[in-house]
């Protein structure tokens, strides 16, 4: 079940399964993936946030990011919510970046930084790194990256999370 979709296990799987075969298609084949996913996004309930991000990650991993951004937002809109709400926000803030408005998401995802942690917490940081480097904000977007990496290191975490904190606070 996704949050407050009626969706069932069945559905969940062949769209899992349909994403496993993703690099399967050459590069060309982009819109005969899409098809798949359309396939199955039409089995879907209308008005289901769910149709939206899966269209949207279709057209982000084929190469159109323009086409993405919209179907992300809609999904939002639609009050996609919880792990895949938060996916959408990573997803949206990477294709943002990619159409050149990486400051809205350097906006969506510092307030990421705030919600509940979970396994994607490295993941929008690694995306708000990108988006700042996008923005000549470096020293940012590798502070970022260091204090994510940091616990993951066999030694050094202490000294790594400093050198992270280091490069954002003002010298004095």
């Amino acid at each position: 079940m996704c949050e407050g979709d009626p969706v069932n296990r069945d559905w969940e799987d062949r769209v899992t399964a349909a994403w496993a075969t993703f690099d399967d298609y050459a590069e060309e084949d982009g819109a005969e993936f899409r098809a798949v996913i359309d396939k199955l996004v039409a089995e879907l309930p209308e008005g289901s946030p769910l149709a939206p991000f899966e269209q949207a990650c279709a057209w982000d991993s084929t190469g159109h990011s323009d086409k993405a951004v919209p179907l992300y937002r809609e999904a939002l809109a639609r009050g996609l919510s919880g792990y895949k709400g938060r996916r959408t926000k990573i997803q949206l803030s990477s294709s943002l970046r990619n159409i050149g408005q990486a400051e809205e998401g350097v906006r969506l995802l510092t307030a990421e930084l705030d919600a509940p942690s979970d396994e994607l917490d490295d993941a929008v940081r690694a995306c708000l790194a990108l988006c700042l480097s996008s923005l000549g904000r470096d020293r940012e977007g590798l502070s970022l990256v260091l204090g994510a990496l940091a616990p993951h290191l066999p030694r050094y975490q202490r000294s790594m999370a400093a050198y992270a904190r280091l490069l954002v606070e003002p010298e004095g």
